[in-house]
């Protein structure tokens, strides 16, 4: 498909994401635009093969001027990009080999529901919270954005409360419903998540939704918000529990750490890590390990055992906690997932089998 009017060619390349329901969208020099569908890659032949100067354009429609201009400066912009009825790209521009390329996320326009999500239902509990932190951690592209946006909504469709959001770029626009909502954008609305955060102190805010906790200076803040009696949602990327409180704890000086474990073993409610798998018969699927902080979970952060932190998952069912391998283990258990996509995932193999042994009854699994 010739480039011959870029514009409408835009138009079209994100109208068929929409309609493909593809997750991603990459535009790189020497290549025709490639869809990710279901956590797979997929090269969309029948677009022409991208130039430098193709791509350059079309970061030219997306960016106005001086965003450009800090574009070229900065060698890397994170963005988003409304597009028909309200569906959104979250887009990060750089540079490759000395030229420009093109990420785009696509954020549909609906916001999905815990429910219809999957999610475990106990993530409306910690929704209907008055105070503490709510953690979402995971990989790039696994889901932590999407539940976050649902356990806001919840909220604004529950109680009227003054939920404050700062993120990079904005990504799910909410319509307030009982709740009054302000989305506060880096770069455009703040100069950092750091002041933004701090704001809120300020700002009359309930519930704080910080899209990334990412150095030093937000995960003070954020945990400053929290410890102030707010309630505080927040991602990371982080693999799991214990991993995400090691990371905290080490941003600060040693000096300050006993300080902080104390700190986050008060306000913490729960750490819910995400992995998005491929489904059978189409579509992905979320794995969850969630940790709920009770008192056990409590001890094990201020007295620095976070190695011991698996072992309280695994035997927290009761209190609605589950480890990872034990959500794995469910979904192939269930002929959702197919063992060869989960293996990728799997922590604690002997976990994972004793699990999916008792699911399964010890019945052979036909994949297929």
């Amino acid at each position: 498909m010739p480039y011959r009017n870029l514009e409408l060619e835009i138009d079209t390349l994100l109208s068929d994401v929409v309609e493909h329901n593809a997750s991603d969208l990459h535009l790189i020099p020497g290549h025709p635009p490639i869809f990710r569908v279901d956590g797979r890659l997929t090269p969309r032949d029948e677009h022409e093969i991208l130039s430098v100067d193709q791509i350059e354009n079309i970061a030219q429609i997306f960016l106005d001027a001086a965003r450009y201009k800090v574009l070229q400066e900065k060698k890397e912009f994170d963005f988003s990009y409304s597009f028909k009825d309200s569906n959104r790209f979250r887009i990060n521009a750089y540079y490759q080999k000395g030229v420009l390329a093109l990420a785009l996320r696509f954020v549909p326009k609906t916001i999905r529901t815990i429910e219809e999500l999957n999610l475990p239902p106990i993530l409306t509990n910690f929704a209907d919270r008055k105070q503490g932190l709510v953690l979402v951690v995971g990989p790039t592209g696994h889901g932590k954005s999407t539940t976050l946006a649902a356990m806001i909504d919840y909220i604004n469709h529950n109680r009227a409360e003054h939920i404050i959001t700062v993120e990079d770029p904005i990504e799910y626009l909410f319509t307030p419903q009982q709740s009054f909502i302000q989305q506060r954008e880096v770069g455009l609305d703040t100069f950092s998540f750091a002041n933004a955060i701090r704001a809120t102190l300020r700002e009359d805010a309930n519930v704080v939704m910080v899209g990334e906790m990412r150095d030093f200076e937000s995960i003070s803040a954020t945990m400053t918000v929290a410890e102030t009696g707010h309630l505080v949602f927040a991602t990371l990327h982080t693999n799991d529990a214990a991993q995400t409180i090691d990371r905290i704890i080490d941003t600060f000086p040693p000096d300050q750490q006993q300080q902080i474990r104390a700190q986050l073993s008060a306000t913490l409610v729960s750490i819910v890590s995400l992995r998005l798998l491929p489904q059978i018969g189409g579509g992905r699927v979320l794995a969850t390990e969630v940790m709920i902080a009770n008192d056990a979970v409590r001890n094990i952060i201020r007295e620095n055992r976070t190695y011991e932190m698996i072992n309280t998952i695994h035997t927290g069912g009761q209190e609605g906690m589950i480890s990872l391998d034990q959500s794995l283990a469910m979904l192939v258990a269930k002929r959702q997932v197919r063992i060869e996509d989960a293996k990728g995932y799997i922590q604690y193999p002997s976990v994972f089998e004793a699990r999916l042994k008792g699911v399964s009854g010890g019945i052979p699994l036909n994949q297929e």
